[in-house]
């Protein structure tokens, strides 16, 4: 059986608490990819094209400075990959976590959540960021309340 993580990026704690779930019904341990600095909500209003996710995402180039760099990938085959849609695709702090560790041969499975987008071009936009023998597969969206049971069996699908 294959040793599974799943990383997330919460900005709002909405993917946090499916991560956390999902974490749970999969078996898997737990870890928050988190900002060096923190966002704000004005960081995050997405209708001020001044605001921080606003010229991060406008700038495909963008590296937010991460909190910390202490997952331990090299333990895991699997790692459930969790962020909200920003723009369509993953908020490019997910291309910083990607780039700080080394994915070879691993299998990375994205899950989002979305107010209202789907994946769009998310897989495009990260396969860049690791190495090229590192599988990335576009997982599901994890909108709404998600029973044990129904999160259980897509991690089984998926794993």
């Amino acid at each position: 059986m294959s040793k599974t993580l799943v990383a997330y990026f919460s900005a709002s704690g909405t993917t946090a608490q499916v991560a956390k779930e999902l974490a749970k019904a999969a078996g898997a341990e737990l870890y928050e990819i988190r900002p060096q600095v923190p966002y704000t909500k004005a960081d995050l209003n997405w209708m001020d094209k001044k605001s921080r996710s606003s010229i991060e995402m406008n700038d495909k180039s963008s590296r937010p400075a991460l909190a910390d760099k202490d997952a331990n990938i090299e333990a895991y085959d699997t790692i459930l990959l969790g962020f909200p849609i920003w723009w369509y695709v993953a908020p490019t702090i997910i291309n910083s976590f990607l780039e700080s560790y080394n994915f070879s041969g691993k299998k990375i499975v994205l899950f989002a959540t979305s107010g209202g987008s789907g994946f769009g071009r998310t897989v495009a936009g990260l396969k860049p960021s690791v190495a090229a023998d590192a599988e990335i597969v576009e997982g599901r969206l994890l909108n709404g309340r998600q029973t044990e049971k129904d999160l259980k069996a897509w991690a089984e699908s998926v794993l």
